[in-house]
């Protein structure tokens, strides 16, 4: 058992993951954020406190001499408070990705990467895992429906000695590259944060380190190349059906309760690795069928009401682009909120950004794209969400830069009507989900709101989104 470990940046959704795993492993565990320090109350920092971790101010003070380590992300700044009394006390300090690769056992590691899906996808090979009786460790990226409560923040389940670790990896910063696991699923590799050549060529070296066998999506495999493992591709193309999309698989039809073919081609993708593992194919898909898929991943939040409001994290092009896809539906609107989640982003990005949203708008639909999310620091400001909106603009789309939530807000109840789908988007900002509750709250009762009125396109209208 380890004596006294810090963690930086603890509400952060992978920083808040390893916390809790810390807690597994040593006598205290201390946490800071900024959030904290701001006094933002943030349900996360609730439940981190009830799985043991202790809360304190961002501000060096919980870092001491006999402090066995502070654990960052790349996200934190090197000035940060706690790096430097850390590195003033001579205290190491440790990126999650290695401590968490520390902490994983030396067989039975399960881990999912990918440019995008790889929440979603852990979460489900986790869940499947859980209900054919595995018990396994999961240690994921965002939380499920199912294992969050008041008292859990939801994305950390911990299983028997021996067990599987499902665990989800990551490429924006390398840091996948600290793990060698039994198994992996690849689920696409598509441009984010760096280059596509250089997105490729750190999953090739990736995928070279996986001992077993690999899961990966259609043309994965290819770009992959020569490997010394099993890699199977699993590139059945979801079939749409009354009820969403599924897909034929081992005699089976696969399917989950979550809408979009995305969500169907992260199902089929846990379902073959669970199928690689010696699981019975009706099995994984009665597993499949029960789950209750991710916070702030296609999450609706409203209660069935006549607006739908839909809380999800989509940061790049693939991701915005599957998200509006899933929730538009034949002659109702979707009205979309975006929020750029760093300015490096955001310049790499334009053009795709522009493109995506370009090709899912249709008219009577309408874009929002508020202010960067702006963590501090030295980042490089020049580029700002007005640039996004003309680009935008420049390709046909109805949209405007919203400068504050409350403008948005006002903006969103005035052109709203029964029927259409407010999408709330983006990552890193923790008022994004509180805003999309907040709206769907505000248009619980949409009749007196300005700007609706019986004629309204899609007055009235209820649409099967599933609660």
């Amino acid at each position: 058992m380890g004596g006294h470990i810090h963690v930086v940046g603890v509400a952060g959704v992978g920083m808040s993951a390893l916390a809790q795993v810390l807690c597994w492993t040593h006598e205290r565990v201390t946490g800071s954020d900024r959030h904290l320090d701001r006094g933002h109350s943030m349900p996360v920092l609730d439940r981190l406190r009830a799985a043991g971790v202790e809360l304190v101010q961002q501000d060096g003070a919980a870092i001491h001499c006999d402090t066995e380590a502070v654990v960052y992300s790349t996200a934190i700044e090197a000035d940060n408070p706690d790096m430097a009394a850390a590195k003033e006390k001579s205290v190491p300090l440790k990126h999650r990705a290695a401590v968490l690769a520390e902490l994983a056992p030396g067989h039975g590691v399960l881990a999912v990467a990918g440019t995008a899906g790889k929440t979603t996808t852990t979460g489900m090979v986790g869940w499947a895992l859980e209900q054919l009786g595995a018990d396994p460790t999961v240690i994921n990226g965002g939380a499920l429906v199912q294992w969050a409560d008041a008292a859990h923040v939801g994305n950390v389940r911990r299983g028997a000695p021996g067990a599987p670790w499902v665990i989800e990896v990551d490429e924006s910063d390398r840091s996948l590259l600290q793990f060698h696991p039994d198994w992996s699923i690849l689920t696409n590799i598509s441009q984010d944060h760096f280059s596509l050549a250089e997105v490729q060529d750190v999953f090739r070296a990736y995928a070279a380190q996986v001992q077993t066998g690999i899961v990966c999506g259609a043309g994965v495999k290819e770009v992959l190349g020569p490997q010394s493992v099993r890699v199977v591709e699993a590139a059945v193309v979801p079939q749409r059906t009354d009820a969403g999309f599924d897909v034929p698989w081992r005699g089976q039809r696969l399917a989950v309760p979550q809408p979009g073919a995305h969500n169907a081609l992260d199902a089929l993708l846990a379902a073959e690795l669970c199928a690689q593992l010696g699981y019975a194919p009706s099995d994984i898909v009665a597993a499949l069928g029960r789950f209750g898929g991710i916070q702030r991943r296609l999450e609706r939040v409203d209660q069935n009401g006549p607006v739908r409001v839909v809380d999800d994290y989509g940061h790049n092009p693939a991701k915005l682009t599957a998200a509006w896809e899933a929730v538009r539906a034949p002659g109702h609107r979707v009205l979309g909120v975006w929020r750029p989640h760093g300015y490096g982003p955001l310049r790499l990005m334009l053009a795709p950004l522009a493109d995506a949203l370009a090709t899912v708008w249709r008219p009577g639909d309408k874009l929002w794209v508020l202010p960067v999310y702006d963590a501090g620091g030295t980042a490089d400001r020049s580029i700002q969400s007005d640039a996004l909106v003309a680009a935008v603009r420049a390709r046909g789309v109805d949209v405007e830069l919203a400068d504050s939530y409350d403008a948005l807000g006002t903006a969103m109840l005035q052109a709203v009507c029964s029927g259409d789908t407010l999408l709330i988007m983006g990552a890193r900002d923790p008022h994004l989900p509180v805003f999309a509750r907040e709206m769907a709250t505000r248009t619980a009762s949409l009749p007196s709101l300005p700007g609706t009125d019986s004629t309204s396109p899609g007055a009235g209208v209820r649409v099967g989104f599933g609660p």
